[in-house]
C-alpha cells in the first residue's frame, strides 16, 4: 500500500531524497536533493549544458518525510564537516558511501522509509537469505552499536585501529576528532587508509575501533553470548 500522511485536511504523497553522482565530477563529489516523482526523472532534468555527463543514481530514500529528511541530511553534512561546495548548492565534498550511511542511519527512526542502492542506474535488487526456522529461539535484528552497551561512557577515549588514532566519545553512538562529530562508519569511511578500504566502500564501525585493547564488536559479542547463556 502507497504510504501517505496527512496534514490537515491535505494529503501529503511520499517523495525521494537522492544522492546522484556524476562522471565529470570528482569521485568524492555528490549531489544531494529532493523530488516528488521517481528519481530517474529528476537525473534527466539535471542532464543539460551545465555538466558535461549525465547524472547518475547512486541511491534514494523513499518516504512521505522526503522534504524533512533532505533537510536533515544537509543539515547532518554541514554540522560534521565544512564540505559543503557552496552554501546554496546542494553538492557535497563527501564520498557517496558516507552519504549513504547518514541516509542509513537517518532511515532507522523513520517508519515508512526505503533506502534502495543503485548500480549502472538501476535498483540493486538484494536477496533476502532464507535460513532454516529455528523454533526455539526468537528472531531478533540486532541494534545499531551504541557505546552504553558495553559500558563505555561520554567522555572516554576509543582508538581507531587502522590508523591508531585516539578520538573521543561525544554521545552514545557518536565520537569527537579534530571538533567534528563523527558516526562511527562514517568516521571509518572518511579516514580508513587508502591501502586497506575494502571494495564495497561500506564499513561496519565498531569493528574498527577498541577500548582498553578490545574491539568493539567483539565487547559487544561477548555481553551478548553471556545474556544468551544466563537466560537459558
Amino acid at each position: 500500500m502507497k504510504a501517505t500522511k496527512t496534514i490537515g485536511t491535505k494529503i501529503i504523497e511520499p517523495g525521494y531524497v537522492y544522492i546522484l553522482t556524476n562522471p565529470s565530477f570528482r569521485e568524492d563529489w555528490v549531489k544531494i536533493g529532493k523530488s516528488s516523482r521517481p528519481v530517474d526523472i529528476r537525473s534527466k532534468e539535471l542532464d543539460n549544458t551545465a555538466v558535461p555527463l549525465p547524472f547518475e543514481i547512486f541511491a534514494t530514500m523513499h518516504t512521505v518525510k522526503f522534504n524533512e529528511v533532505e533537510k536533515l541530511v544537509h543539515k547532518t553534512i554541514d554540522r560534521l564537516t565544512d564540505l559543503r561546495i557552496r552554501q546554496n548548492r546542494e553538492f557535497f565534498n563527501v564520498p557517496p558511501q558516507v552519504a549513504l550511511d547518514i541516509f542509513n542511519d537517518i532511515a532507522q527512526t523513520i517508519d515508512d522509509a526505503v533506502v534502495t542502492e543503485y548500480r549502472d542506474n538501476k535498483p540493486i535488487i538484494k536477496e533476502e537469505p532464507n535460513p532454516e526456522p529455528t523454533p526455539n529461539k526468537r528472531e531478533v535484528k540486532r541494534a545499531r552499536f551504541k557505546f552504553s552497551m558495553v559500558g563505555i561512557k561520554i567522555g572516554d577515549y576509543i582508538i581507531f585501529d587502522p590508523t591508531g588514532v585516539s578520538v573521543k566519545v561525544a554521545s552514545d553512538d557518536s565520537v569527537e576528532y579534530q571538533d567534528r562529530i563523527y558516526k562511527l562508519s562514517p568516521f571509518v569511511g572518511t579516514f580508513m587508509p587508502e591501502e586497506r578500504r575494502n571494495t564495497s566502500g561500506a564499513y561496519q564501525g565498531s569493528k574498527y575501533f577498541s577500548f582498553n585493547g578490545k574491539v568493539l564488536d567483539d565487547m559487544r559479542k561477548e555481553l551478548e553470548t553471556t545474556s544468551e547463556e544466563i537466560s537459558e
